[in-house]
C-alpha cells in the first residue's frame, strides 16, 4: 500500500480524503513532479506550487534566540489553593480552586538550539498564564538568584557563554575571566557547578521568578514578592559522567523525558509559592532586597502557598507553539507589578523588543501568546497583523463611545523612590494652555486674523458638528474674538451653542 493512499485516509478503513492543497486553499493535482518543457526539462515559470514550495522552504528559520535559545514546553494549569488575596487582586488569586491555563517553556540559557539537554547549564523557567485580565508573563530560571545585578553587564556576561568571535569555540578564558572580575556572580556561579547545575529532567528541578516583584491588594498597598515554584517530583541531578553518557546517546534527553512523560498521563507538577517583605521591612533590611545576586532568607521570609501548577498537553506543532512562544516580564496584570530591580527594570524593555524582532511586530497575535480575553488597544498593522482593531480608530483620545478606554480602578499607588515619587502625573494639572495660543493670536493683523479663521474653518468644517464645537470652545478660551471668528467662519450662531458668559471667557 502506497504511503500516498495511507495519507489520504484510504486502505485503511476510512473513506476520508484529505486534499492537498497550497497556501491559499487551491487544491493541487501533482506533488511529485515538476512542470517541465517535455520530460527532460527545462522548469518552467509557470510551475507556482514549486515556486511556492521552495519559497517557503527558504523562509521556514527565524532568528534563534540570543538566550535560551533551546527549549521545551508543554501546556497546564495553575490551580489556586490557597486565599492570597490580601496581597494580590490579581483576578488569576481571587479564589481557592481557580484554575487558569497556562504554557510553560523550559530551556538551556547558555546553549543554542543544538546543544544537548544535558549539559551544565542554567534551566530556563518561563510561564504564560492566559488570565481574564490579559497575559501574565512569569519569566525565570532554575536558580533564585543571577550572575549580574546591573544590566550593564547583561550582555558582556552573555557574550562569555557564547563561542569566541576569532576561534569561533566556546572559551574558559571568556567565562573565568568575566567571572573573576565580577564578585557579584560568585552566588550563582555556585549554583551553577554545584549538583544542581545538572538536573536529570525538566521535571526534577525547581523554577524561580528570581526578580522582586510587587503584589498589590484591592485597596491599593503594595507588599514586595518573589516567586517560587518546588517540584513535586523532588530535586534529582546527574553527575558529569551521566550527563556525558546520556548527551553521547541522546542530546534531547530532556525534551524526550517532558513529551513521553504527558503523553502517558504522569503529569508533573510544582508547588507555588511567594514570599513576602512589606515596604517597611525593605527599608530596614541588611541588604538591597532588589539585588538579582541575592535571596530572601527563607527564616525570615517563609514561603507562602499559592497553588499547584500541572502540565497535561504536549503542543502540536514545536515551531508554531514552542519556538514562536514569547515570554515578556513586562507582560503583568493588574496585581502584579514591577520593582525597583535594575535587573528586571531592563527585562521589561529588552524581552519584548527581542520578540518583535525575532518572531515579529505583532508576536502576540500568534495563537500560543495570544491572550484568552478581548484584546483592544490602538495598536495596528506590521508584518503579520492580522487586522486586529478593525475599522475602530487609531488613535487616542476620541470620542468615540464604542472605542477603548482607560480604566483608572486598575492604577497602581505610587512608588516612593526618596525624595520623589513614581507614578503617572497628568501633566494638563496646573497648565495653562490658553494665554500663550491667545497672546500669538493678538499679535496678528485684521488680515491675518481672518485668514486664520478661514484656513481653520476650511478644515474644521470637514470634521463633525460635535468636534466642531469642542474645539470652538478652546479658540474662545484663548481669545473671545478668536473663537468667534473661527464660528463665524463655520456658520455657528454661538449663542445658541454656549451661554453668553462662557463665550467671553478667557482661562
Amino acid at each position: 500500500m502506497s504511503n500516498a493512499k495511507q495519507g489520504n485516509g484510504q486502505g485503511n478503513g476510512h473513506e476520508r480524503k484529505v486534499t492537498l492543497t497550497s497556501a491559499e486553499g487551491c487544491p493541487i493535482a501533482d506533488n511529485q513532479n515538476s512542470l517541465t518543457a517535455g520530460p527532460r526539462g527545462p522548469l518552467l515559470m509557470q510551475d507556482v506550487q514549486l515556486l511556492e514550495q521552495m519559497q517557503a522552504f527558504n523562509r521556514e528559520r527565524i532568528p534563534e534566540r540570543v538566550v535560551h535559545a533551546k527549549g521545551s514546553g508543554a501546556y497546564g494549569k495553575l490551580t489556586i489553593t490557597n486565599d492570597i488575596t490580601k496581597y494580590s487582586r490579581a483576578k488569576i488569586f481571587e479564589k481557592v480552586g481557580k484554575e487558569t491555563e497556562c504554557f510553560l517553556r523550559f530551556s538551556t540559557v547558555a546553549g543554542e538550539r543544538g546543544a544537548a539537554d544535558a549539559e551544565r547549564d542554567v534551566r530556563g523557567f518561563a510561564i504564560k498564564f492566559y488570565t481574564e485580565e490579559g497575559n501574565w508573563d512569569m519569566v525565570g530560571n532554575n536558580t533564585p538568584v543571577f550572575f549580574v545585578r546591573d544590566p550593564y553587564k547583561f550582555a558582556h556576561f552573555i557574550h562569555t557563554q557564547k563561542r569566541d568571535p576569532k576561534t569561533n569555540v566556546r572559551d574558559m578564558n571568556m567565562q573565568w575571566d568575566f567571572w573573576s572580575l565580577s564578585p557579584e556572580s560568585l552566588h550563582q556561579v555556585t549554583i551553577l557547578f554545584s549538583d544542581r547545575g545538572l538536573p536529570a529532567s525538566y521535571r526534577h528541578m525547581h523554577g524561580f521568578g528570581s526578580h522582586t516583584y510587587s503584589l498589590i491588594n484591592a485597596n491599593g498597598e503594595r507588599v514586595w514578592c518573589k516567586f517560587h515554584f518546588k517540584s513535586k517530583q523532588g530535586i534529582k541531578t546527574i553527575t558529569d559522567e551521566e550527563s556525558a553518557a546520556t548527551i553521547a546517546a541522546d542530546r534531547e534527553s530532556h525534551q524526550r523525558d517532558l513529551f513521553e512523560s504527558i503523553e502517558k498521563g504522569d503529569y508533573p507538577k510544582w508547588r507555588f509559592c511567594i514570599q513576602v517583605m512589606t515596604e517597611a521591612q525593605a527599608k530596614q533590611f541588611q541588604f538591597n532586597p532588589f539585588d538579582l545576586t541575592k535571596v530572601w532568607p527563607h527564616a525570615e521570609f517563609p514561603l507562602i502557598e499559592v497553588g499547584e501548577l500541572e502540565l497535561n498537553r504536549n503542543p502540536e506543532n514545536y515551531f508554531a507553539e514552542v519556538e514562536q512562544s514569547s515570554f515578556s516580564p513586562s507582560s503583568l496584570v493588574p496585581g502584579i507589578a514591577a520593582s525597583p530591580d535594575k535587573m528586571l527594570q531592563a527585562r521589561l524593555m529588552s524581552y519584548a523588543d527581542a520578540h518583535r524582532y525575532r518572531v515579529g511586530t505583532n508576536f502576540q497575535q500568534l495563537p500560543v501568546n495570544k491572550p484568552r480575553c478581548p484584546v483592544m488597544h490602538y495598536q495596528r498593522d506590521g508584518f503579520m497583523s492580522v487586522g486586529q482593531g478593525g475599522a475602530s480608530p487609531n488613535y487616542e483620545p476620541n470620542s468615540y463611545d464604542d472605542a477603548p478606554k482607560e480604566a483608572p480602578e486598575y492604577a497602581e499607588p505610587g512608588l516612593p523612590l526618596g525624595d520623589v515619587t513614581a507614578d503617572r502625573f497628568n501633566h494638563r494639572e496646573g497648565n495653562d494652555d490658553y494665554t500663550q495660543p491667545g497672546n500669538l493670536y493678538r499679535l496678528f493683523d485684521e488680515g491675518q486674523k481672518q485668514r486664520l479663521a478661514s484656513a481653520i474653518a476650511g478644515a474644521l468644517g470637514q470634521a463633525r458638528r460635535e468636534i466642531q464645537e469642542r474645539q470652538l470652545c478652546h479658540f474662545f478660551r484663548a481669545d473671545p474674538d478668536y473663537g468667534k471668528r473661527v464660528a463665524d467662519a463655520l456658520g455657528i450662531d454661538v449663542s445658541e451653542m454656549m451661554p453668553e458668559s462662557q463665550t467671553g471667557a478667557t482661562n
